[in-house]
């Protein structure tokens, strides 16, 4: 697969419906992303074109590797256990069933082996969304809310270092940046990035420590220098672009999920491939994607 520098091209022209939350397995040299309206769970190695699907038995928002091979999954009602080779999902710990009208949506793992997610209001109204942070225990999963009021969160990132991280108020068009602490505590919110062209959706950090965000209805992805200065962006054929993931050997091919969500005829009609999986070159390298730590 040759592909050219910030010139996107499609690499898997599966068109979901709502293509979300890529990770890049490097052992299996394999990209994982997720459909969550479509209810899907997709596996595509691109040296090979090699894809496969599995149903999930709700939407699912995020699939993120477990230590022993596995994979969490933030589905609806809290976070179940995926097994790829079985295909079988296991129920995990609820989630917020106070909130009957929320999913869980976004989620990364950071540095330390531990998990953040955010929930969102599936109706798109409501402020009932909230971050968390997931930590595995001998005992069980030790699950904190961090911070509440979003209608629709995203992101969340880390910064390479650890020490910052991102999340996205899609509905509002900003992001946010906090304060981490090594025991896992958030201070210092503020504004690091305002949109005014589109929604920023799913966001990842490269190894500079730059941010880049899908750009929901924006047909980009931005990016952003970690002081929050604006780099330039690169332009998406797709309205619809949700979030990145760096792979490849070296970590230099993004890989980008797109949706077809809310686009009329005449916009599929110009983006018959939205939905699918694009990918390009770029000259900084992502960082490794963190498995979930599971304490022994």
């Amino acid at each position: 697969m040759t592909l050219k520098y910030h010139n996107p091209e499609c690499v898997l022209d599966v068109r979901a419906t709502l293509g979300e939350g890529p990770v890049w397995i490097g052992s299996e040299s394999a990209l994982y992303f997720v459909d969550i309206l479509g209810k899907k769970v997709h596996r595509f190695v691109p040296d090979t074109a090699e894809h496969k699907s599995w149903d999930a038995p709700a939407r699912v928002g995020f699939m993120l590797p477990v230590e022993d091979g596995k994979f969490l999954a933030g589905l609806a009602d809290g976070l179940h256990i995926f097994d790829p080779h079985t295909g079988e999902f296991a129920p995990h710990a609820q989630i917020e069933p106070e909130h009957p009208g929320n999913r869980l949506n976004d989620g990364c793992v950071d540095g330390l082996g531990r998990l953040w997610f955010g929930t969102m209001d599936d109706g798109e109204e409501n402020e009932t969304g909230s971050i968390y942070r997931v930590i595995h225990k001998r005992d069980g999963l030790e699950i904190t809310k961090h911070d509440e009021g979003y209608v629709v969160s995203n992101g969340p990132a880390v910064s390479p270092n650890g020490d910052v991280l991102y999340v996205c108020d899609s509905g509002e068009q900003k992001v946010y940046a906090f304060d981490l602490d090594k025991a896992g505590n958030l201070s210092n919110e503020r504004l690091f990035a305002q949109f005014s062209d589109g929604y920023p959706d799913g966001v990842v950090t490269d190894s500079e420590g730059n941010v880049w965000c899908g750009t929901w209805g924006g047909g980009r992805v931005s990016r952003f220098r970690p002081d929050g200065t604006p780099l330039p962006s690169i332009e998406m054929p797709a309205t619809n672009v949700t979030k990145i993931a760096f792979g490849g050997d070296d970590l230099k091919t993004v890989f980008v999920t797109t949706a077809r969500k809310g686009l009329d005829a005449e916009t599929l009609a110009k983006e018959p491939q939205a939905g699918s999986i694009f990918a390009f070159r770029t000259d900084v390298a992502g960082n490794p994607q963190h498995a979930f730590r599971l304490e022994k």
